[in-house]
């Protein structure tokens, strides 16, 4: 069944956010992860290399709070656009499905490809101006 995880996007400040949720909700990070962590191929200007490319947050059974620093290539993020819904299909014939119903009509920010984190990936905006993430965990079913 596919999970529906809330992911926020933050100007510089994620791993503070993410520290102060983490001090009401409890547990720990499942993943802290940096741009100059990133393998992929592009340089990483050395003013983003210690922002935050992916932090997740368990909160609850099956809630997962997640964000990152947004890159200065794409803008600030303000309140309203500084969040996603993040969904994780069952498989990558779901993942197209849903993201070719969900981009209809909106825009097809990144297309569905596989990501140096194994996973198949893309990112889209509907045609009520929500954004969303699906993504495919290759890795899910080991």
């Amino acid at each position: 069944m596919p999970g529906v995880n809330p992911y926020l996007t933050f100007n510089d400040n994620a791993e503070e956010a993410f520290n102060f949720y983490k001090s009401i909700f409890g547990g720990e990070f499942i993943a802290l992860m940096r741009f100059k962590d990133m393998d992929c191929g592009m340089p990483i200007p050395e003013s983003e290399q210690q922002k935050v490319m992916h932090v997740s947050l368990p909160i609850g059974k099956d809630t997962i709070l997640m964000a990152s620093d947004t890159p200065a290539s794409m803008g600030k993020v303000n309140p309203g656009n500084n969040f996603s819904i993040a969904i994780n299909t069952d498989s990558k014939v779901q993942a197209d499905e849903f993201y070719k119903g969900l981009s209809t009509g909106g825009q097809a920010t990144m297309p569905l490809q596989d990501s140096f984190w194994g996973a198949y990936f893309g990112m889209c905006t509907d045609k009520f101006g929500i954004n969303w993430m699906v993504s495919y965990d290759y890795n899910q079913n080991k």
